[in-house]
């Protein structure tokens, strides 16, 4: 996911010249690399160079040389981790928020996000949504009613949580008719995330909240509030397990709705009670099948609680964050594959950005939650690209891609798998995708999801490429480590 950028960045990447924002902000064009290649009769499923053998993590695994050679072990990716929250002004220190919050701060959080809107925006109706209901969703957000200063508060995500532009679940979009990408929707907070809430809405149903990747308005209904000490020593314990499949969930229980059929994303920690006695049944059913794992849930009261519940030992988890190689890093992005689109992680599912992070995320790395921040991260080792980078610089970066390595274009996000076929193929999550018809005139596929494409043939537009549009490589590895 691409929205506003909401930092500054003082990086200093590896370039290849000035600016290729200015030139897509001006309208200019850029030199074609090549002929984009055009689908073909055989091509599998009507996609572009596609193979049916291609949509199997296989077969991308055993073209790597040393698939299970480690790109950064444990202590290089705390080192990277630390490197994230040290140098990107996009992830936030919870625990450097003052206890005390001051108004102006405040509002200069909330107001940070998100001004009023200087577009039409349409309703699931296909109706201008009325400058009336306008007003009221700013109003809501009580900006008038901040408190001079006000003590902090702490809490952990009970439930998937969407992160909303405003604090109401009115969606919005920017044409009539076109339902899928609601304007308002940010993000997504997972079970067992840590928050500190820094206001409340007028109506008193909605916090604005600081997570460590976003500043955005939640449900309070999905936020348990609880001491400092809890809140920030939740999952730091010994016995753990890590989500390692695309979602697990939690098993059915009506005697504790609180916790069942939760729904548990690719890279989310959730505590072990190791020493749980096996006699001792967990809301109705005997534990010798399952993880008995710990998970926040709020009281009536609003206040959090920490109580048992249970993974099946046949969900996809693993006891530690998987160690990062070639063949865990395709084995991991391929889980996702056909899920559909959804954007800002709409649908409980991801979308372009959500879907890289929580990939690595799974290796217990770091990355920031948009595009914006991702494609420019100085933690990161960029490869950047502007108007006058030449297309002979862009051929020679595509050409050194490697299994893993992060491609942006303005607003997309793709990681590498691999090549075959003489050309360079990626993994990624769209909600769009065009290439050249066996026409020969445009094509827009509409993949919607987690699809498999090669680089080179795909268009930004009628007469430019995904490689002409590219703004940024990102890799993340030792530098100079293969």
């Amino acid at each position: 996911m691409s929205v506003r950028p909401r930092f500054a960045c003082s990086a200093a990447p590896r370039r290849l010249p000035l600016l290729l924002a200015t030139a897509l902000l001006l309208g200019s064009s850029l030199p074609a690399i090549s002929a984009p290649r055009a689908l073909a009769a055989q091509d599998h499923a009507a996609v572009v160079g596609l193979r049916e053998d291609y949509l199997a993590a296989s077969y991308w695994i055993d073209r790597l040389t040393q698939p299970d050679a480690l790109i950064l072990d444990r202590a290089a990716i705390a080192a990277q981790n630390a490197k994230m929250r040290s140098l990107d002004p996009s992830i936030h220190d919870l625990r450097a928020i003052p206890a005390t919050l001051k108004r102006d701060w405040v509002r200069a959080q909330i107001e940070g996000l998100a001004g009023a809107p200087t577009r039409t925006l349409y309703g699931e109706d296909g109706q201008p949504v009325a400058a009336e209901v306008i007003a009221a969703t700013l109003a809501s957000r009580h900006l008038d009613g901040i408190a001079a200063s006000a003590p902090a508060r702490h809490g952990l995500v009970v439930h998937r949580a969407d992160l909303r532009t405003f604090p109401t679940t009115l969606r919005v979009f920017n044409s009539a008719g076109d339902t899928d990408i609601d304007r308002w929707q940010e993000s997504a907070l997972f079970p067992g995330d840590a928050v500190v809430v820094l206001h409340e809405s007028a109506d008193g149903q909605w916090y604005f909240v600081a997570s460590e990747r976003y500043q955005a308005w939640v449900e309070k209904k999905h936020i348990g509030i609880g001491d400092a000490a809890t809140v920030f020593g939740y999952g730091q314990g010994q016995d753990y397990r890590i989500i390692t499949g695309a979602t697990a969930r939690t098993v059915h229980t009506p005697e504790e709705p609180r916790v069942s059929n939760l729904q548990l994303d690719m890279g989310v920690k959730v505590p072990v009670l190791a020493n749980w006695p096996a006699a001792q049944n967990i809301n109705g059913q005997q534990s010798h099948a399952h993880w008995v794992i710990q998970l926040p849930v709020r009281n009536d009261d609003g206040s959090l609680a920490l109580v048992p519940a249970l993974l099946p030992r046949s969900a996809d988890t693993s006891a530690d964050y998987l160690p990062l190689t070639g063949r865990n890093l395709l084995t991991q992005a391929f889980k996702f594959l056909g899920e559909r689109y959804g954007w800002g992680h709409s649908y409980d599912t991801r979308d372009c950005s959500g879907f890289v992070s929580e990939i690595y995320r799974s290796f217990g790395i770091l990355l920031p939650r948009n595009t914006s921040s991702q494609g420019i991260s100085p933690a990161l080792d960029r490869l950047a690209f502007d108007a006058g980078s030449t297309s002979a610089q862009r051929q020679q970066a595509v050409a050194g891609l490697q299994p893993g390595d992060l491609v942006y274009i303005p607003g997309h996000v793709m990681m590498t798998i691999g090549t075959a076929d003489g050309l360079t193929w990626m993994i990624h999550d769209t909600n769009g995708g065009s290439f050249l018809g066996l026409d020969g005139k445009r094509v827009s596929a509409q993949l919607n999801g987690v699809s498999v494409t090669p680089l080179e043939p795909m268009l930004a537009s009628d007469t430019a490429t995904y490689v002409d549009r590219m703004t940024n490589i990102q890799r993340i590895r030792n530098t100079g480590k293969q």
